[in-house]
């Protein structure tokens, strides 16, 4: 019975400089797995060197949704608010392919129409799918970030036959939330929960053998402003405690068989 932290990133240029004390920290906090998860080829190979260094980080390999039309993007004049590392499509998911077996899953990678426009969802839900194809093909559970085109990514799931499926921060309907949950798929919570009013409301009314736990660290901190790490979630789960009206160790239990029943790990 352990907690996890199912999506983060750890290789994020504000923690890098302190993976070993925020791992230290984790362990301390009673977590045993942290997923992360990387966004394009050179993130994932560090988030598969930081697993090879400390057997508590388990590598998930992605191809943001945004970063697979970036350079589309850049042709049509959006600014983007991202320096550094590009690649084509074709090279994140051929990367993606000949490595997934290093990895506990595929994420994250998914639909965007926050910052994409209408014109690149085409190309986006093409390689979408093609990540998917490879998780299938891999038996591997996909990590999937959605931004306005919840549906969409729903009806693409469906179609190609998906079951093992987390949410990561899940910005929809809470109604689609339990449409998605009613499909077998699980719902990651992050730890600004408790000022948020959808995520309590997806704690209270969820079916909780579909909840698993996040941080999206560095983002998402339960006090506004400041870094969020895996140790976190250990607030989260005191806050499910208090809305299910639970002892800890029970709702630790069940998220912590939630994990092992998505992650097998």
């Amino acid at each position: 019975m352990a907690l996890a932290d199912v999506h983060a990133h750890l290789t994020h240029p504000r923690l890098a400089e302190r993976q070993d004390e925020i791992l230290r920290l984790a362990r301390e906090a009673g977590l045993e797995a942290i997923v992360a998860n990387g966004l394009n080829p050179r993130d994932n190979e560090a988030v598969r060197t930081l697993a090879r260094r400390d057997p508590l980080v388990k590598p998930a390999f992605g191809f943001y949704p945004v970063d697979v039309v970036l350079p589309e993007m850049r042709a049509l004049g959006i600014e983007y608010p991202r320096e550094g590392y590009e690649c084509t499509a074709e090279e994140g998911v051929a990367w993606v392919r000949e490595n997934v077996g290093d990895a506990i899953a595929v994420g994250e990678i998914g639909l965007d129409g926050y910052w994409v426009p209408e014109s690149l969802w085409p190309k986006q839900e093409r390689v979408f799918c093609e990540l998917v194809e490879v998780a299938l093909e891999a038996d591997k559970p996909i990590v999937i970030h959605t931004r306005k085109r919840e549906r969409r990514a729903l009806d693409l799931l469906e179609e190609l036959g998906v079951e093992r499926v987390d949410w990561h921060c899940f910005g929809g309907k809470v109604k689609l939330a339990r449409q998605i949950a009613d499909r077998g798929h699980y719902l990651s919570i992050p730890a600004n929960a408790r000022r948020s009013e959808s995520f309590t409301r997806m704690l209270e009314t969820l079916p909780r053998e579909r909840l698993l736990l996040e941080t999206d660290c560095p983002y998402l901190g339960p006090d506004r402003g400041h870094l969020n790490e895996p140790a976190n979630v250990v607030g989260t789960a005191a806050y499910a405690s208090e809305l299910w009206g639970e002892p800890l160790d029970g709702v630790i239990e069940q998220f912590s068989a939630n994990f092992v029943r998505l992650f097998g790990a």
